[in-house]
């Protein structure tokens, strides 16, 4: 079934640096790269190179036009990515030897959706089908629950993590995607939603420490594989869309799972976000070396 992902479109300014600055310090750039990027982007392409179907709804602003080429070219539909006069969101993301990062986000017109937007987009979706976001776009909780109510199933990428945000979309989810720090940060701020997360699915995902997908249905753990990183932006998008396309196609969890942590494994391996995320043939030659 398609995939109707509601996410954010980025131009990423990826900055090459020995370290990542102090507060107050200035270090000066190895090198600067500008690509495609936006957590919606990233899991847009990683679910059509995974092999699934993946409709975007998300905005572009003047000049943008090439993000959006980009993402028709990866085998995104993008019928439903708008024009506005708002500039392109971007993100200035700085990448350190050790490939950890730091990043800053502009909203740009990632956060000018209308409503109307996306019930139009909606109308195209069918009960059952996937319907997927992030916190990086604005009319997060309509969407969510009109999502809900039209009978799609919805994921959530609660990052970056706003506690207002979850607050407003979890009682929508059937499917919560966060990376270990804000499943932490999530129990300390909103403590009265915990018991919630006990009825829902989790999808946990630990870095070099693999993931875990928990349902009341039980716990499946993946080990993560062992490589060396050159750029880990853009890691966790990768496996939340290789994972989803892997659960829309009807692949066991475990079977689903792991390759979204080959996916992943193959992507920081390789500078950049959305332009490192591999094909569906590459993960299976990286698995086939393995098993």
């Amino acid at each position: 079934m398609p995939i109707l992902n509601f996410g954010s479109i980025n131009i990423d300014h990826v900055y090459r640096l020995a370290t990542l600055p102090h507060p107050g310090e200035t270090i000066a750039a190895a090198s600067l790269e500008t690509g495609l990027g936006g957590k919606g982007a990233n899991q847009s392409i990683a679910i059509a190179r995974a092999g699934g179907t993946v409709r975007h709804l998300g905005a572009i602003g003047p000049g943008g036009g090439w993000t959006r080429d980009l993402l028709a070219n990866a085998g995104v539909d993008v019928s439903a990515v708008a024009d506005l006069d708002t500039p392109t969101g971007h993100a200035m993301i700085m990448v350190d030897n050790a490939a950890e990062n730091a990043i800053v986000l502009f909203k740009g017109a990632n956060h000018a959706i209308a409503e109307a937007q996306v019930c139009a987009a909606m109308d195209s979706a069918a009960p059952g089908d996937w319907f997927l976001m992030q916190n990086e776009t604005n009319a997060s909780a309509y969407a969510a629950k009109l999502a809900h109510d039209a009978g799609l199933r919805v994921a959530y990428c609660a990052a970056p993590f706003v506690p207002e945000a979850v607050r407003e979309v979890l009682p929508y989810v059937e499917l919560l995607s966060v990376n270990a720090l804000e499943e932490a940060q999530l129990r300390a701020a909103l403590p009265d939603l915990v018991p919630r997360l006990d009825r829902m699915t989790l999808l946990v995902t630990y870095g070099a420490d693999g993931a875990a997908h928990i349902s009341p249905a039980g716990r499946v753990e993946i080990d993560a594989f062992k490589v060396v990183p050159v750029d880990t932006t853009g890691a966790g998008d990768t496996f939340l869309g290789y994972a989803l396309a892997g659960f829309d196609a009807g692949l066991p969890v475990a079977t689903a799972l792991r390759r979204a942590a080959a996916a992943s494994a193959i992507q920081v391996t390789r500078p950049g976000a959305a332009a490192a995320i591999p094909l569906a043939a590459e993960v299976d030659a990286f698995l086939a070396e393995r098993f």
